[in-house]
């Protein structure tokens, strides 16, 4: 049976210490749950014990961690929970893949991040191409993401506006028999977008663009016969869509425009003849040149940790 390795990680600045500790040296236990091995802090060293491959794994992300964190960068317990997590069960992973620079921060000074090689590579392809698919279950930052790098490019004038859209689908209730005004009957399929926005911008602030016009939130139907010049367009629930819908989306894009659009295809709410136009389109657009696919999988989810393991027994469910 082989010996147990020690590694000691030795800090000039004990504060580093006592912020990866955290609170009752939360982060560390989370660090040694995670990889199976015994970590302590004592003054200014962080000790460490078990298995040589998970012992370094570990030091690794420890490492990784306390740069970022001499960085001023605020690292959250879900952060540290969710790369330990990862770096314990596979082989190729670095801290980098899930500890990445900052992306953007919030007017409340909530820091943005890619978490994982997905959504890192979900984030570069909307840097890069003109259009791109967002594809996985909820939870994995499809529109949150995307909304972020719209709020980036529209603060950055690469575009004068954003226009945000999804599909009203009838999931239950009929629209036709709800109370209220169009609006007041389309106002909650579009709710999580106003979230989103909410959230990165403020709310005094993103309500101030959209009356002004700069950022649009609409049902897709008040897409049609229009011409989308100068804008980041983000398509939300694009699995609700039928081929000649999505057809009409995609072809709205006009100059120096990009377009984001989002759906997991697991929860289509259309009726079971109908043919989703997600799924229609990356069949028939999937080797164009300027536009990516990205496919997200539960171990992009970033919701609570419960919420991963229920998208995995789904999965599992379907696969038997």
């Amino acid at each position: 049976m082989p010996k147990d390795h020690h590694e000691h990680i030795k800090f000039d600045d004990e504060r580093i210490i006592r912020k990866l500790s955290g609170l009752e040296h939360e982060t560390l236990r989370t660090i040694a749950q995670a990889f199976s091995i015994k970590v302590g802090a004592r003054g200014d060293t962080i000790n460490l014990l078990g298995k040589s491959s998970s012992v370094k794994k570990a030091a690794e992300l420890i490492k990784h961690l306390a740069a970022l964190l001499a960085d001023g960068r605020d690292i959250s317990r879900a952060d540290v929970r969710n790369a330990a997590q990862r770096m314990s069960t596979e082989t190729k992973a670095v801290p980098a893949d899930f500890l990445a620079d900052n992306l953007y921060r919030s007017r409340g000074s909530c820091e943005v991040n890619p978490r994982g090689p997905g959504q890192r590579a979900y984030v570069e392809a909307i840097k890069r191409d003109d259009v791109v698919f967002g594809v996985g279950p909820a939870g994995t930052g499809k529109t949150y993401l995307a909304m972020t790098l719209a709020v980036m490019a529209l603060e950055t004038e690469q575009v004068s506006r954003i226009i945000l859209t999804r599909p009203a689908v009838e999931a239950g209730e009929k629209l036709g028999f709800l109370p209220g005004t169009l609006e007041e009957k389309v106002s909650p399929y579009l709710r999580p977008l106003y979230d989103a926005l909410f959230d990165l911008l403020g709310t005094s602030q993103a309500e101030e663009l959209v009356a002004h016009g700069v950022i649009e939130v609409a049902p897709l139907a008040f897409m049609r016969g229009r011409t989308l010049n100068d804008a980041f367009v983000i398509l939300d629930e694009g699995q609700n869509t039928t081929p000649e819908q999505m057809k009409m989306a995609l072809t709205r894009l006009g100059i120096n425009s990009k377009m984001v659009v989002t759906g997991d295809i697991t929860q289509i709410d259309l009726p079971p003849q109908q043919k989703s136009g997600l799924i229609d389109a990356i069949s028939i657009l999937q080797n164009v040149s300027g536009l990516s696919v990205c496919k997200l999988t539960e171990k992009d989810v970033v919701r609570h940790p419960l919420v991963q393991l229920i998208v995995r027994a789904y999965d599992n469910k379907i696969k038997t």
